[in-house]
């Protein structure tokens, strides 16, 4: 500490650069601080630090970090609570730029395994941008000092050391992380594809706020449907068990049958407690479905739903850089076969109209051999019943599904109620599939990862610009409409993970998914650290199915 003050008051008034002196490591008694880069102007990016704090000053007991779950949950956990800190013990801006920030990288709602926050036996880093203070290019060094030995010693000892606290909220949260993931793991042995637990709150409190609505309605399952599963630390819980197979939800509009969609959606991750969707839980491999106009499509066998194309243009390595509704729905669903992907989770406002349905009337106006749509009514049962894929389909207008459905459940007012009997009366014959085209693509797909630096740069540059808006080298990446990608944190490493494929298996040699899955499960391994060859603090680990739609959806090069 005390070289750190004096290199301050040294260079105090200097130009900017001259703060490239501190860095290197410094003891503060408490913690250990690592000044790990240094920005190059006020107006640039801000430099990076970490703070090591030793199992003797944080106090926190290794039982609480024993199994990846729990590591995972108390990192998030110590991550929020230097955030809270930051909130309320730094001033936040002093001089030009983005002079005098703190920040550290967290979660919304949901529970990712980040880099901002490690724990293991040697003890805990934390990760934070630290942006030094300059008026103009002159380094405001008493600022920094106050950063450094005022602030920075509180937020490490209200988010890190917890000797003589009460550790019961952290032990609260690992828990409640601890039974959404057991819980997830049940639904096989339930033969259900999601579980919703009566009490759950699931609408939100706006469309740009994720938390909980105040006054929502409680969830409460229907008696066909309700189940109960002992939890490791909750006990018993009771609530809706969505069965295996094709599962409709129907209801009046506005009475919340695409909000029960969106949590099943989001129930492929864990949730913070007080979020109201902590036991809201979706088979892992579900992926959420949609139409994306003008989206990239890559060699994809889209001939099970689409048939040749006027001009004979065929369909069984179809590839664009401009898809229509239907033939992007498609593509994403033959790219979630071949990713592995056992439920699909489809609202009919999101889709293409013509790849969900085709009535009776406008087949007799345009006749079979003249629609090269098959649309998703007609193979639906089949890819249940020959691919074991489920399918959970929000519906409110397309009463013909109700003749292929195995459930039916009707919202009214957020209320859930099973009318699968009522909708049978109604449902008349299910349709004759008419396609004989395997579902399942059968070949192994290649697409070029490879790109090259920005004009005027010297190395590839990947860049988030948006939440899903990645920028990779010279090639653009739109995951705007990729729904189960959450965290701008996932989307920068997910452009990591392209360019380390791209290093390690330009061949891929076990096709893209193969190479693809690899590099995941290198990283879920050894951690996000491998992906960079310097520390940072901001990456969050995705899942494989937002891996691949973000190869699948890279324009080719030229």
């Amino acid at each position: 500490m005390k070289r750190l003050r004096r290199l301050l008051q040294q260079i105090d008034g200097r130009g900017y650069k001259a703060y490239k002196q501190l860095k290197g490591c410094y003891d503060f008694g408490l913690f250990q601080l690592s000044i790990d880069h240094v920005q190059g102007d006020p107006f640039a990016q801000p430099s990076r630090i970490s703070l090591q704090v030793e199992p003797i000053h944080h106090g926190i007991p290794a039982d609480f970090w024993k199994t990846r779950i729990r590591q995972t949950a108390l990192e998030d956990f110590l991550g929020r609570q230097i955030a809270a800190a930051i909130s309320q013990r730094v001033k936040g801006r002093r001089g030009t730029g983005h002079s005098g920030s703190i920040k550290i990288a967290t979660s919304g709602q949901q529970i990712l395994r980040r880099n901002a926050v490690l724990i293991d036996e040697p003890g805990i880093e934390a990760r934070l941008l630290f942006a030094l203070p300059g008026s103009g290019r002159a380094i405001l060094a008493q600022e920094a000092a106050e950063m450094f030995f005022d602030e920075l010693p509180k937020l490490v000892q209200e988010g890190l050391e917890w000797r003589g606290r009460s550790l019961l909220r952290i032990q609260q949260q690992i828990e409640q992380v601890e039974d959404q993931e057991f819980l997830r793991c049940q639904l096989a042995g339930l033969d259900a594809v999601a579980f919703v637990a009566n009490g759950s709150l699931l609408p939100r409190a706006s469309g740009i706020d994720d938390r909980p609505l105040t006054d929502g309605i409680p969830f409460q399952a229907p008696a066909e449907l309700e189940r109960s599963v002992v939890l490791p630390n909750r006990g018993t819980i009771t609530g809706m068990a969505i069965p295996r197979g094709v599962s409709l939800i129907v209801g009046g509009g506005f009475h919340g049958k695409s909000t029960l969609l969106q949590a099943l959606e989001l129930g492929v991750y864990n949730h913070l407690p007080g979020d109201g969707r902590e036991l809201v839980v979706t088979t892992p491999t579900a992926v959420k479905i949609r139409a994306e106009d003008h989206r990239a499509v890559n060699s994809v066998d889209i001939s099970p739903f689409i048939g040749t194309l006027p001009g004979n243009r065929p369909t069984d390595c179809f590839s664009t850089e401009n898809a229509s509704g239907s033939t992007s729905q498609a593509a994403n669903i033959i790219e979630a076969l071949e990713c592995g992907c056992d439920c699909l989770l489809i609202d009919e406002d999101t889709s293409a109209t013509n790849f969900m349905i085709r009535d009776a009337r406008m087949q007799q106006l345009v006749p079979d051999d003249r629609e090269p749509i098959t649309p998703l009514l007609h193979r639906v049962r089949e890819l249940y019943e020959q691919e074991a894929i489920s399918s959970i389909i929000v519906t409110g207008g397309s009463g013909d599904y109700l003749a292929v459905a195995d459930r039916v459940i009707m919202l009214d007012n957020y209320r859930p109620a099973d009318v699968t009997a009522q909708a049978r009366k109604l449902a008349g014959a299910a349709p004759t599939p008419a396609n004989p085209r395997p579902l399942r693509p059968k070949q192994l797909r290649r697409i070029d990862l490879k790109t090259g630096p920005l004009p005027g740069q010297r190395e590839v540059k990947i860049l988030v610009r948006e939440q899903r808006l990645l920028e990779y080298g010279r090639r653009r990446i739109d995951l705007s409409k990729v729904e189960q990608l959450i965290d701008s944190g996932q989307t920068e490493a997910i452009g990591l993970l392209l360019a380390w494929c791209w290093r390690h298996d330009p061949q891929q040699s076990a096709g893209l998914p193969g190479s693809l899955r690899q590099a995941l499960n290198q990283v879920e391994q050894d951690g996000l650290d491998i992906l960079l060859p310097w520390k940072t603090g901001h990456l969050a680990l995705p899942r494989y199915y937002e891996l691949m739609a973000a190869a699948n959806r890279l324009r080719p090069t030229g």
